[in-house]
């Protein structure tokens, strides 16, 4: 009886310390509006981009080095910063249609391969023709800014988010001096600026408006979620009741926190996503621009309150958010040209890991049939076991699909003697 006392005791002095603490402790508990039912479809469409990324920065890499060559260990270092955990060689051997991997003086050296070569000119090609598309694009990024300025270094985190060239500044900004300058008002490095010299209010209509001067209808946003959720239909219908307000207009006589401002940052995000080729953004990165574009400090939580316009991944432990309307499953409904091109480098990235899956297949099966796990036809060993024997004496460790003998062998197993 004295036990179950003195445990009363503790548990009500327990209960009268929290009743004590102060309120923002409590604060953990708020990271539950994090959380939004997760769509299959666009989470597919995070995760099939992701290796994309990846071999699109050890593109870029290889691409700034002498010739285009530079060693596996050049690259391995630059791995951290990839948030790529292994060894660098054993990533490239999956990509062999990507890239080229080859053994000179005991250093193992990477290039990309000629089909690789020929994507990455494509690309050149496409990025040249669409200058005119990335000035008008960079226009709408100024316009809706607050004072039409924009730092270059919070700027160059976004470029390929709205697959400006690396090289922008240079490349657009000094043949269009009558609409951009660069300007620095404190003198520090970090804070040039690129700023509009002349409004175009040609420009200066929204995807929204844009969609509703097609149909002839009122600018109003559209909402992209299952019959089944009524209660976030119904939240949309009566926030999309009130007048659509374009993030090209002059946001000074809203007041903050109003419903009309919420609208206003609403239809900025939603002209900012629609400007970018996946229509998508990180938040984090979207957040360093608060004071350029009057976003609100919780802009995680506005984003998930209209889960009818924008979709909220926490995919890889990055929150992203899209637009819901911009994709059909787990396809865009447009495409931009450059994103056809990087379309195709994700298919030969597909074709390169299906060579290297199928080659890491065979070499289980040899190893299976040793012990006398499974029973294989016999001329489909004889072709596996003469790959792997290949391998074996070939000194460099790489695998056979490095060398373009070997390669047709492979095809051979692969399309002529079908599955096992």
């Amino acid at each position: 009886m004295a036990i179950v006392n003195l445990y009363l005791r503790n548990l009500s002095c327990c209960s009268s310390r929290l009743n004590s603490m102060p309120s923002f402790l409590y604060f953990p508990r708020n990271f539950s509006l994090w959380s939004m039912k997760k769509d299959p479809d666009l989470e597919l469409a995070l995760s099939r981009n992701r290796r994309w990324i990846v071999n699109n920065q050890i593109k870029n890499i290889i691409l700034r080095y002498p010739n285009q060559v530079t060693t596996v260990k050049n690259l391995q270092k630059k791995f951290k910063t990839l948030d790529l955990q292994g060894k660098a060689l054993n990533w490239l051997k999956k990509y062999p249609c990507c890239f080229e991997v080859y053994l000179e003086n005991d250093e193992y050296y990477c290039r990309l391969t000629k089909r690789m070569m020929s994507l990455v000119e494509e690309e050149e090609c496409v990025k040249g023709m669409q200058e005119p598309i990335f000035v008008d694009r960079l226009v709408k990024l100024l316009m809706m800014s607050w004072n039409q300025r924009l730092n270059v270094v919070k700027l160059n985190e976004l470029k390929r988010n709205f697959g400006f060239p690396d090289d922008y500044i240079i490349r657009i900004l000094p043949k269009y001096t009558d609409t951009f300058r660069l300007v620095n008002y404190t003198g520090r490095k970090s804070s040039m600026e690129i700023e509009l010299v002349s409004w175009k209010p040609e420009l200066a209509v929204s995807a929204v408006e844009a969609s509703a001067q097609k149909q002839s209808s009122e600018s109003s946003f559209s909402c992209c979620l299952p019959s089944s959720w009524v209660t976030s239909q119904e939240r949309f219908l009566e926030f999309n009741s009130t007048p659509y307000i374009s993030p090209y207009s002059d946001p000074r006589g809203l007041q903050e926190g109003s419903k009309e401002m919420e609208k206003r940052i609403v239809g900025l995000v939603h002209e900012l996503l629609s400007l970018t080729l996946w229509k998508k953004m990180s938040i984090v990165k979207l957040g360093h621009f608060k004071r350029e574009f009057g976003l609100p400090e919780k802009l995680n939580v506005l984003l998930l309150k209209h889960p009818g316009i924008f979709y909220v991944s926490n995919k890889y432990q990055i929150y992203t958010v899209l637009l819901r309307e911009a994709y059909n499953g787990p396809e865009l409904v447009e495409k931009d040209p450059l994103v056809l091109v990087k379309d195709k480098f994700g298919e030969l990235m597909q074709e390169g890991l299906h060579e290297y899956n199928r080659r890491h297949h065979l070499v289980n099966l040899e190893k299976k049939r040793k012990r006398g796990m499974v029973p294989v036809r016999s001329e489909e060993m004889k072709n596996a076991k003469s790959e792997i024997s290949e391998q074996d004496d070939s000194g460099d460790k790489l695998g056979g699909l490095f060398d373009p003998e070997e390669r047709k062998r492979f095809y051979k197993v692969l399309f002529d003697d079908g599955p096992p």
